[in-house]
């Protein structure tokens, strides 16, 4: 019994050394590839889609083709051709598309500092309700306004304007009905699958309504503008969109040990590697990415085109997704927006050539 228990702690002992030598080789390791991988998540209320790195084209793809469609059928077939813009470019031109531009950049600077200004004396719970409100109130009337249309152009030859009325505001009831209830699901923010919807939902119909009542100068205007707004917020210090990740952080139950990697690197010891195998996408991203295909569609007819565009804004976001390894957040907008703009043009200039 002596013997075996001498040779029961030896081997305890062995295993013990084993293991040892496994934490050393691990930190030795750590300390040759330079590498440590933090995994950042964003709280669940936030207005983004989440999905797998690998199936980061679908979404995109999804608000590209159901807001082109919404777009296409709003302006061309149902012939819903408005300027929704206070300095009209058939008056002003060029000046009145700058205007336009300028004034949509304010209204988003502004709105995004009067949210951080609210997260900070109410709390970060009080932009749950921020957004539910405003996404309730966008998908109500997106929805009404594209359902009547598209009911229209089923109906118009078939209903009488008295029976046309009945089924519309049984549809008002039934959207209204819907609004309510995904809105609710969305603040219960027990379910990725209703949220993805609804940022999905908004998104597409946001971006269709703004391809399809801006003008074209002015929509060019609106998204470069836009895309250096979206540089600022993200990147500078007093950055909105930096502030209220700062603010989230601040609230992150990883918030210590982040902040510990984070002195190992300006330590340069380490070099930090984010993990980037799920992602979110922001519903202002889908929104802009679909309001450029939108546009794309309207005003040049043509699918080639659509389709050039948008695989552009795929390939734009597939690099910016790789830079996200380096970096905690980055802005989505830029390159997308850019490749997608210049691929938008120089196609259509080649086909206005042939």
């Amino acid at each position: 019994m002596p013997e075996n228990k001498e040779n029961i702690n030896k081997k305890e002992e062995k295993n013990s050394d084993t293991k040892i030598n496994l934490e050393e080789q691990k930190e030795k390791n750590l300390d040759d590839n330079n590498v440590i991988e933090e995994e950042i998540s964003e709280p669940s209320f936030m207005p983004t889609f989440q999905v797998k790195a690998k199936y980061f084209p679908i979404p995109i793809i999804v608000v590209v083709i159901l807001s082109g469609i919404l777009a296409y059928l709003s302006y061309v077939i149902a012939g819903i051709q408005l300027e929704g813009v206070i300095f009209p470019e058939s008056e002003y031109g060029g000046i009145g598309a700058l205007l336009n531009g300028l004034i949509f950049i304010s209204y988003a600077a502004i709105t995004s500092f009067i949210i951080i200004y609210v997260i900070k004396k109410k709390g970060i719970n009080a932009l749950k309700y921020i957004f539910a409100f405003s996404f309730a109130f966008l998908c109500f009337f997106l929805l009404i306004l594209y359902g009547d249309i598209i009911l229209w152009l089923i109906t118009r030859d078939i209903f009488e304007n008295e029976l046309y009325i009945i089924v519309s505001n049984i549809m008002y009831v039934c959207i209204g009905a819907f609004t309510i209830l995904i809105t609710y699901k969305y603040v219960k923010g027990n379910s990725f699958i209703i949220k993805n919807f609804f940022v999905l939902l908004i998104g597409l119909l946001i971006g269709a309504f703004l391809g399809m009542v801006i003008p074209p100068i002015t929509t060019i205007i609106i998204l470069i503008l836009i895309s250096i707004w979206d540089i600022y917020a993200v990147k500078s210090k007093r950055g909105p969109i930096k502030k209220m990740f700062d603010i989230f952080f601040e609230n992150s139950p990883k918030k210590e040990k982040i902040k510990k990697l984070e002195e190992k690197v300006e330590d340069g010891d380490y070099e930090v590697e984010y993990d980037i195998s799920s992602l979110e996408i922001g519903i202002g991203d889908l929104a802009f990415y679909s309001m450029l295909t939108s546009h794309a569609i309207i005003f040049t007819n043509n699918v080639i085109i659509l389709i050039a565009t948008a695989c552009a804004v795929i390939l734009g976001t597939g690099i910016t997704i790789l830079g996200l390894k380096k970096n905690k957040i980055l802005p989505g907008l830029p390159i997308s927006i850019f490749l997608g703009l210049g691929t938008m043009l120089l196609t259509n200039l080649i086909f206005s050539i042939l």
